[in-house]
């Protein structure tokens, strides 16, 4: 009896650690900082936020779409009224957020499974160009929540990262405005893509 409980343990320890080994997020950054974007942007007297999309042809949540762009339109809404409230002077830029990858856990999924749904994470890339169609600067933004911390907080810590990559992504645009100095792309040494 002993051997055939201890046998059904091992088993079900061997399972959760196959498991756990496959929550982690597949999701990676190319770098941990931004460069700078060619000018600063108050070179434009006009700043042009286009909604938050998907790359092209790729599937993802839209809830969590939702989650950033609102984070993204409140945090930038006090600025952008200020910004283009000046002269203009023929300059636009215009602001192009685009997540190419997200995996995004939440509800009932992370409720029922915890850390075993899997880890969060989302790489969004910002395109920004002038009214004539040059591009200015590509900054990439990305983050992560371990299946840990997601399970453990019913989803709390995956709705976290949604607010953290939008913070990141206004937070560059602010940053750049007055001079061009670049910013981080939310990523650590381990999150990013080997060469």
């Amino acid at each position: 009896m002993y051997n055939k409980h201890h046998t059904v343990l091992i088993a079900s320890a061997v399972l959760s650690v196959g498991l756990l080994q496959g929550c982690a997020t597949r999701i990676k950054a190319s770098s941990t900082d931004n460069p700078p974007p060619a000018q600063a942007f108050s070179a434009y007297s006009r700043i042009d936020v286009k909604p938050v999309v998907f790359k092209q042809g790729y599937k993802g949540d839209y809830a969590g779409l939702a989650k950033i762009e609102e984070n993204i339109k409140k945090d930038l809404a006090p600025k952008l009224e200020q910004w283009n409230q000046r002269a203009p002077n023929g300059r636009t830029l215009v602001v192009e957020p685009v997540i190419e990858e997200m995996s995004f856990k939440h509800g009932a999924k992370r409720v029922l499974l915890g850390p075993l749904a899997g880890s969060s994470g989302v790489l969004m890339r910002v395109t920004f160009r002038d009214n004539t169609g040059k591009v200015i600067a590509t900054p990439e933004f990305f983050q992560r929540a371990a299946a840990f911390s997601g399970g453990f907080t019913f989803g709390a810590m995956d709705n976290i990262m949604l607010t953290r990559v939008a913070n990141l992504t206004t937070n560059y645009i602010i940053a750049n405005y007055d001079k061009a100095v670049g910013g981080p792309t939310g990523a650590d040494d381990r999150a990013v893509q080997p060469n």
